[in-house]
């Protein structure tokens, strides 16, 4: 069986990104050039859409975001 919603939602790391975004005092348009000097191409649409979890994150987009926004990848899930 196929699914793409966890609870009614695309993904559960939206919010998180959102907070830890926000407490960076980074715009959505910060974050996104700040991915495309990674080689990640994601829009301001696309970040408002992962923050409102409507949209489902990409394994690499998941990572380059960790990056830029200083959270441990491998910690993400008890953060969570």
């Amino acid at each position: 069986m196929k699914s793409s919603r966890y609870n009614d939602s695309k993904n559960i790391t939206g919010e998180i990104i959102r907070e830890y975004r926000e407490n960076l005092s980074l715009s959505r348009e910060d974050l996104v050039s700040k991915l495309a000097l990674l080689g990640v191409t994601l829009y301001n649409n696309d970040v408002y859409l992962i923050e409102n979890n409507e949209r489902i994150i990409k394994d690499f987009e998941l990572i380059a975001i960790c990056k830029v926004l200083n959270i441990n990848c491998e910690n993400l899930k008890e953060i969570i």
